[in-house]
């Protein structure tokens, strides 16, 4: 399946300097996108998980010298390669901080050393380095789950792609059974969300969502929960645990924003932040600031203290929700349909914008504010069709946007400075 970060891939091999360092949470694809990319652009490529290969691991623990551990994996592997034409791969590079110290002296060897690297929590190793991290030696890339633009592309749905961005651009409305048409897809995915083992499963049975294992998501997320076990001490582990699962909680309140308390009645900022850095840093949720000013940078005007957490996943809240897939895709659930549809928006935008805001003012809330072309743009998102929205309006009055962005199931159009949105086309907002 084509994904988007092929292309920083390919970028990267024009112009190789630097090892690459592929980061994402667990099941997004790291490993398979990296060995089909050194598969197709090297004439050699040779695999190394530090997760299963301690031998190799341990290796990085005699020396730091590129020439040397080269060599002593060749001793023991017995194979020999030519770096100028071949890649390594290593794969969990997070099981060792030698092998990330290492990286530093690859990049500056006088030998063409192609180096690309890939972990599940390489993330928080990075946030909790003890030694002294590469920074500057490493190309960082993100990897997060497919989006619904790469769903479209994994189903064959090339035409309608190209379709959604011309009248995202033209805001005309798409025919009504091709809009019906794409906002049904866009329905099965808020059920099946990115995971690509997920989407796999899917396109193996036709399409046909009531033969998709969902055992597949449950499993994903007792991986989550054991890695919390296995990377860190018991304490934090029962801590971030509460705060994973608290979130279909947190996000079901009318004021979703965060609060510890719904974590732990005796929860407290000082015993749980550090937690909460470790999932943030983890990829496996993703954080919303509150802004207290609509202005630019909106990064210097963040109120600390207020924030919404998402996961990183739509399909694996409605997994942890224990929402049945029929309660999305037949209106059986518009409360909850709600929840999962700001996740989707909030997922598509920090992968877009790598960063989430949103904003108050007096009694009133928008959903997000996002920077497109210099200009702080409103968003407010709606998961039907009914869009009408007091604090959207108040907003206009207040501060005379250059536009704003309404999300929702209706069909493509701009009036009254309010850009319509349909849900299945979040991904051409850039």
């Amino acid at each position: 399946m084509y994904r988007k970060i092929e292309e920083d891939l390919e970028k990267w091999k024009a112009d190789y300097q630097m090892p690459l360092m592929l980061v994402g949470a667990r099941q997004t694809g790291k490993t398979y996108i990296l060995e089909e990319f050194c598969k197709k652009n090297f004439e050699n490529y040779v695999y190394f998980n530090l997760e299963k290969e301690q031998d190799v691991s341990e290796i990085f623990s005699h020396s730091l010298v590129p020439e040397d551990i080269i060599e002593e994996i060749q001793i023991l592997k017995n194979i020999d390669f030519d770096v100028e034409n071949t890649v390594i791969f290593i794969d969990e590079i997070q099981v060792n901080e030698k092998a990330i110290t290492s990286l530093k002296y690859f990049c500056e060897s006088d030998k063409p050393y192609k180096i690309v690297c890939a972990g599940s929590l390489l993330g928080i190793k990075i946030n909790r380095f003890h030694s002294s991290f590469p920074v500057g030696k490493v190309v960082i890339k993100y990897l997060f789950p497919m989006d619904f633009e790469e769903f479209l592309m994994a189903i064959g749905e090339q035409k309608l792609i190209r379709e959604i961005k011309s009248h995202y651009e033209s805001d005309e409305p798409l025919v009504e059974p091709i809009h019906e048409k794409a906002l049904d897809l866009y329905k099965k995915y808020l059920v099946l969300g990115g995971m690509p083992t997920i989407i796999n499963d899917f396109i193996r049975n036709d399409g046909k969502i009531s033969q998709v294992n969902f055992e597949m998501q449950e499993y994903i997320i007792a991986t989550y929960l054991a890695d919390m076990n296995k990377y860190t001490e018991n304490t934090e582990s029962i801590k971030n645990s509460k705060i994973y699962n608290s979130i279909p909680r947190e996000l079901a309140r009318e004021n979703n924003a965060f609060k510890y308390s719904l974590v732990d009645k005796d929860a407290r900022k000082s015993r749980y932040e550090s937690s909460l850095d470790w999932l943030l840093a983890s990829n496996m949720i993703l954080k919303c600031d509150l802004t207290d000013k609509n202005e630019s940078p909106l990064k210097a005007f963040i109120n600390s203290d207020k924030f919404k957490l998402y996961l990183s996943d739509v399909g694996l809240l409605r997994a942890l929700s224990h929402l049945d897939y029929s309660e999305i895709l037949f209106d059986k659930n518009e409360m909850y349909r709600g929840v999962l549809t700001e996740n989707y928006v909030a997922c598509a935008f920090y992968n877009q914008f790598k960063e989430l805001y949103y904003y108050t003012f007096g009694s009133h809330e928008i959903d997000f504010l996002i920077k497109i072309d210099g200009d702080i743009v409103p968003v407010e998102v709606k998961s039907g069709r009914r869009v009408s929205s007091k604090s959207l309006n108040e907003y206009m009055k207040k501060y005379n946007p250059k536009y704003c962005i309404r999300i929702s199931q209706k069909n493509f159009g701009l009036e009254n400075k309010i850009k319509s949105v349909p849900l299945y086309a979040v991904f051409c907002i850039k």
